[in-house]
């Protein structure tokens, strides 16, 4: 951030070289040829410049902050009026003592339209300069806006990664109790894998973004640690391509659907299966899982719905755009599609 404003700095400054660059040279340029005459373009631009170099400067620098924006206006007018009155005399004296006319015109115009457009003249850089001070202040509010909808963002995606950890602790303590009586040697091994995957979703997810690489080592061993507390009659499919390392998403996306699948999907006395893949392409990651559909009783109370509701959460922080998450149920298979355009992803 202060790289960015030191960047914006450093070209405004040089804006303001080239704009008044151009004004005092652009003059010379133009007269040169075989009438080119020094002391006109003296009297009629560079010093007239001068002068409105002053005013902007003094309006940018001073007046505008401390009075305009202040709501004293009328300060203001008067300060300009007087500055406009005294820079107006000056180069009306310069150019009598320095630039008298070397040919006297018999029709010349009023001196009066020669006021005008002097006064005229001079209120373009106030009227500039408060045009130019106000799209600074607006894009300076723009700016902090921008960073205070930035800081609350990160802020709600941290408390639902907090909200999560403890949720997957939950069941994982939920499926070490069911073991404990009928299989206490399994019930020892998930502990010990239960600490690999703990070791993870403490040290490794609390940055914005993680490897998918280390994502899909977490799931594959979240689905091994399921494997132990299921029973020979679930069948897992599981696939997971080989990425790279530098492919980065923000990290337990894809847990809670797993989750869910193991939790409404296996069956006590029947076979059931439970299917999970992901794929890549050039934007897009597609993750799937598969279950057999078991109507939930209504005297169920198990499952909160924590997992699936932070998902959708922070997918519409995330990916706000650039995410489908659909279930539905195709021949008494129940089935969850997570789409997401990585290459769309809040930064």
């Amino acid at each position: 951030m202060d790289l960015e404003k030191d960047n914006k700095k450093g070209i405004t400054i040089v804006a303001h070289i080239l704009v008044w660059f151009v004004l005092f040279t652009l003059p010379y340029f133009l007269s040169i040829g075989a009438d080119f005459n020094l002391q006109r373009t003296l009297k009629c631009s560079t010093i007239p410049l001068i002068c409105y170099t002053i005013i902007f400067y003094t309006n940018y620098f001073v007046l505008i902050d401390r009075l305009w924006f202040k709501n004293q206006r009328i300060y203001y007018v008067v300060i300009n009026l007087l500055m406009i009155a005294f820079f107006f005399f000056f180069i009306f004296e310069i150019k009598q003592l320095y630039f008298q006319p070397t040919v006297v015109r018999i029709n010349k115009p009023p001196l009066r339209l020669f006021v005008y457009i002097d006064m005229i003249s001079m209120l373009i850089p106030i009227l500039f300069s408060i045009g130019l001070k106000t799209y600074e202040r607006w894009a300076l509010s723009e700016d902090i806006h921008r960073l205070s909808i930035n800081e609350k963002l990160i802020s709600e995606l941290q408390h639902l990664k907090y909200q999560l950890q403890p949720h997957f602790f939950f069941n994982s303590l939920n499926n070490i109790y069911s073991l404990i009586d009928r299989y206490p040697d399994k019930a020892k091994e998930v502990v010990h894998s239960l600490g690999k995957l703990m070791r993870y979703l403490l040290y490794e997810t609390t940055a914005e973004r993680v490897p998918l690489a280390k994502e899909i080592d977490f799931m594959k061993k979240y689905i091994e640690l399921m494997q132990l507390r299921t029973s020979n009659n679930t069948i897992i499919h599981a696939s997971f391509p080989s990425v790279d390392l530098s492919m980065q998403v923000p990290p337990l996306l894809f847990i809670s659907l797993i989750e869910n699948a193991f939790k409404h999907g296996v069956a006590a006395t029947q076979e059931s299966e439970i299917g999970i893949t992901m794929t890549l392409d050039e934007q897009h990651i597609l993750f799937v899982t598969k279950n057999i559909y078991l109507p939930k009783d209504t005297t169920d109370k198990s499952g909160s719905g924590i997992g699936l509701l932070n998902l959708k959460k922070r997918l519409e922080l995330i990916y706000p755009k650039g995410y489908i998450l659909k279930s539905e149920i195709i021949d008494s298979t129940y089935v969850s599609t997570l789409q997401l355009n990585y290459k769309d992803q809040v930064s």
